[in-house]
């Protein structure tokens, strides 16, 4: 009997271990470009991630057709003139975020380093962010630039004034326990 309960104590202080995975369970992404004759903003809640807290592994996936903007020629310019979504459709991030210790509640600040692949395109970026946890949920959040010629983005002389060369990304995830 002993026996038994010192086996059944080894597993669960090795299942804590492990750390836990968390799945994101809602999402929202969103981009502000601000440019001299139109501001343009777009949403997006159809993102899909895990975040395993053991290892501060992350990673991201969101389908860029996903996103809604105001008006409908704006999402079909983004769609086949800019971002190629028939040939690039989603935009994926896998990486670690660092700075968090799981055995705290509340709102820390934290960082993520990973790769962040765009329109076909994968560059090495680090974003600060924040994670708060409460109980068995964690919501992330971050901001952050993306300029449009790393990810090999044009945009058409006669467009320069309505889109910006950089666009204000924003990240609003919320995860619950696997």
């Amino acid at each position: 009997m002993i026996r038994l309960c010192l086996i059944s104590l080894l597993a669960l202080i090795c299942s804590c271990a492990e750390g836990q995975k968390y799945i994101l369970e809602v999402s929202r992404v969103t981009f502000f470009s601000d440019a001299p004759i139109e501001d343009i903003t777009a949403e997006n809640t159809k993102a899909s991630s895990i975040f395993d807290s053991a290892s501060g592994d992350v990673a991201y996936s969101i389908p860029i057709r996903e996103f809604q903007f105001v008006k409908s020629l704006m999402k079909e310019h983004f769609n086949e003139r800019y971002m190629d979504s028939e040939q690039f459709p989603k935009s994926t991030f896998q990486g670690k975020i660092m700075g968090v210790d799981m055995k705290s509640e509340g709102t820390q600040n934290v960082k993520a380093t990973g790769k962040l692949t765009v329109h076909g395109v994968s560059q090495e970026i680090d974003v600060p962010g924040t994670i708060e946890k409460k109980g068995d949920k964690l919501f992330m959040k971050s901001k952050f630039i993306v300029r449009l010629e790393d990810y090999k983005i044009t945009i058409p002389q006669l467009m320069w004034q309505n889109i910006a060369e950089q666009v204000e990304v924003t990240l609003d995830f919320t995860y619950r326990l696997k």
